[in-house]
């Protein structure tokens, strides 16, 4: 009677066990980076001798758990966390560039309309020179392209600033999971394989890896304990996190906006490469957007030199030789009109009233300030282009990479159910047995 007590009560005990994991796996059939649980179970032997003459001998005593195990396919999930740097990395670089490209206005308040009115309006004024009207619309343009200017600069440099911002936030981010995760390693240390808990761990685990592999391209090496070691992937000798040790990524921003990243480790700090990821964007477009900077800062500075020279060659109404137009004495947001009155406008040459106006539009060359605006706004409109046909194909790989993982760690709602039945008539089953050991014994206890 005692053996079938034994397998009704390991059977109750195994089939349990199942139907709690079948149970965690309905309930977490959405949860994001829940892998499927499954109990593999054993054959229960007791081993005894009968008799000092025969040999031992095993008998059958019932089922017992051997493990739970955790669906899992470490190559689908490495494949599927590369993808996520890559869509991380080319989201960022689109959002950013868009809105470079929005700063870069060239609508009709933008730079380069605006400059061709202030052209435009020098022509009309040539066919007039002495008329006050048209003097003070080729001032008035003059100062719209000083102001379309300084708006642009400002917008720039807002775009900078917050891109700086949402660095800082993303290492944040960045250290606050790899500190989880070095928790994480230590707990694993201590767990037993093949449990519900260690199963609970690595799920936990492997969320924490594609968050941070979401922002910075990393490889990860799963040990025998399931501890993670992450190292910077496409660099040597850059680790992250090995054990319960983690790294601390910090930030440095340049004065022109460009982003640095370092890794402090061990009491030393090392330069650390932005090689994918929503980092790597930042990194990215923090110094593309400081390089369209750079390029219309030098733009508008020739160009307000080329105009303060030609002002200087000529006369204005009074006879007297012209003076300095534009100003820009620190930079984009700096620049100034500096010429009020309409007649002080050297539109004259000695002896030719338009004289100097008809030499304005040597500026308007190959090299000048329209012609090297428009390859501005192209070669922006040309990267933004870019940036867009590469996300579309990070994410399509990213959502294929991840569908291909759920294949082996999604959770089934039909196999579930199926399951659920198996388990529970086996269930029943033992029960059933406790029921007839039960019975037989007193039945056998009746007999006296």
């Amino acid at each position: 009677m005692n053996d079938l007590f034994n397998i009704g009560q390991t059977g109750l005990s195994a089939y349990r066990t199942a139907l709690t994991a079948i149970g965690d796996n309905v309930a977490n059939a959405h949860t994001p980076g829940y892998a499927r649980r499954s109990v593999n179970m054993q054959q229960l032997n007791v081993f005894s001798a009968r008799s000092p003459i025969f040999r031992e001998e095993s008998l059958f005593s019932g089922v017992e758990v051997a493990s739970v195990q955790r669906a899992w396919d470490a190559f689908r999930a490495a494949d599927a966390r590369l993808a996520s740097s890559a869509a991380g990395h080319s989201a960022t670089r689109k959002q950013w560039l868009t809105s470079l490209e929005t700063a870069l206005d060239d609508g009709p308040s933008g730079i380069g309309k605006v400059i061709t009115g202030f052209f435009n309006a020098a022509e009309i004024l040539a066919a007039t020179p002495d008329d006050m009207p048209s003097r003070v619309a080729m001032l008035a343009k003059l100062d719209e392209f000083a102001g379309a200017v300084r708006q642009t600069g400002d917008g720039i440099d807002r775009i900078s600033d917050s891109i700086g911002t949402a660095a800082g936030l993303e290492i944040d981010g960045l250290n606050g999971e790899l500190e989880a995760l070095a928790n994480v390693n230590s707990a694993l240390r201590q767990s037993k394989p093949g449990t519900n808990g260690r199963a609970a761990l690595e799920d936990e685990r492997d969320r924490l890896i594609d968050g941070i592999a979401k922002r910075i391209d990393v490889s990860v090496s799963l040990q025998e304990n399931g501890s993670a070691i992450l190292t910077l992937a496409r660099a040597t000798g850059i680790t992250l996190i090995e054990g319960g040790e983690r790294g601390v990524v910090k930030m440095t921003r340049a004065l022109d906006g460009r982003l640095s990243l370092e890794l402090e480790a061990n009491g030393t700090t090392v330069p650390l490469p932005a090689t994918g990821g929503a980092l790597a964007g930042l990194v990215d477009v923090a110094a593309r957007t400081a390089d369209r900077r750079s390029v219309l800062a030098d733009m508008v500075t020739d160009f307000a030199a080329a105009l303060n020279t030609w002002s200087a060659n000529g006369e204005d109404l009074n006879g007297v030789p012209g003076g300095q137009l534009l100003s820009m004495p620190a930079g984009l947001q700096s620049l100034q009109l500096l010429v009020t009155d309409p007649a002080e406008i050297a539109a004259a040459l000695p002896g030719i009233e338009n004289g100097n106006l008809l030499n304005l539009d040597a500026l308007r060359g190959v090299q000048g300030i329209e012609a090297r605006w428009n390859a501005l706004v192209a070669e922006q409109a040309h990267h933004l282009s870019a940036a867009k046909a590469e996300d579309t194909t990070a994410s399509n790989r990213r959502d294929n990479a991840y569908a291909a993982l759920d294949e082996v760690t999604g959770v089934d709602l039909d196999r579930e159910a199926a399951e659920l039945l198996r388990f529970q008539q086996a269930y029943n089953g033992a029960a059933r047995i406790i029921q007839v050991a039960r019975e037989t014994v007193d039945s056998i206890l009746n007999l006296f």
